[in-house]
């Protein structure tokens, strides 16, 4: 069997690291959602763990975006290479690179927004304080 080119194999690579680091990003991001019982009730450590699964994705979409990209620049070098191949049977970018980096960036941007979840320190403090107030003190006169 003949191996495939080294850009080949390195973008399959990187896909596949891409798509591994999808899905753990998937499985994080929902442990880390206010709206599931998951895990720890604190709302500060849901959050970060929000954050990082917003990590997995921006991550997942860089190895996607590194993978269609070298494949785009080693189609480009052959296009533009001199050889016997006529220029209208030379290869050319197809729809699946377009939505490759499509994909990349929608990834990179729905991460990117998982990361901005992440409370402020005035808000972590204002969420404290507010727990540590009692509920029921009230004075009657």
């Amino acid at each position: 069997l003949p191996s495939l080119a080294v850009h080949i194999q390195t973008s399959r690579a990187l896909m596949v690291i891409s798509l591994l680091l999808g899905f753990f990003g998937i499985i994080v991001s929902v442990v880390g959602m206010k709206c599931t019982k998951v895990g720890e009730e604190d709302p500060v450590t849901k959050s970060r763990i929000a954050v990082a699964g917003g990590v997995l994705f921006i991550l997942s979409g860089l190895c996607s975006l590194a993978a269609v990209s070298l494949y785009a620049t080693q189609v480009t070098y052959e296009f533009f290479r001199e050889s016997a191949v006529p220029i209208n049977a030379r290869y050319e970018f197809g729809s699946a690179l377009f939505v490759g980096w499509g994909a990349a960036g929608l990834s990179m941007l729905g991460g990117s927004l998982l990361c901005c979840s992440c409370p402020a320190k005035e808000r972590r403090v204002q969420q404290y304080q507010r727990q540590t107030q009692p509920s029921t003190s009230r004075e009657y006169v």
